[in-house]
């Protein structure tokens, strides 16, 4: 099975499933698709207009592995509800702190 995340030179890309409009902002572990990609579960309490779901994305992500925001932006997907987030840093430091956070929020 594939991780929900993709190695890159200067950090990670995290694919993440967000759902806008929750009650609260949270992680909720890794799902499988249809296709068989694994994905975060994401929820945010922001309505998805003007970005304000993809900024809040950006900034549950960013204090779940420890990263300043500007770290953090919305790659690809902007407007749909799978995303690919792309983290900037040391790609070994993020891709142990991100199967650490799926782990946790899994369980």
């Amino acid at each position: 099975m594939s991780a929900p995340f993709r190695i890159r030179e200067n950090g990670v890309d995290l694919f993440v499933r967000l759902t806008p409009k929750s009650s609260v902002d949270r992680l909720e572990g890794v799902e499988t698709s249809a296709d068989g990609r694994r994905h975060v579960k994401a929820r945010v309490r922001a309505v998805p207009e003007n970005g304000a779901a993809n900024q809040a994305l950006e900034k549950l992500v960013a204090k779940a592995l420890g990263v300043p925001v500007s770290a953090v932006s919305v790659f690809a997907g902007g407007t749909a509800r799978l995303k690919t987030l792309r983290i900037v840093g040391d790609p070994e430091a993020l891709a142990r702190s991100v199967e650490v956070l799926c782990d946790q929020s899994s369980a």
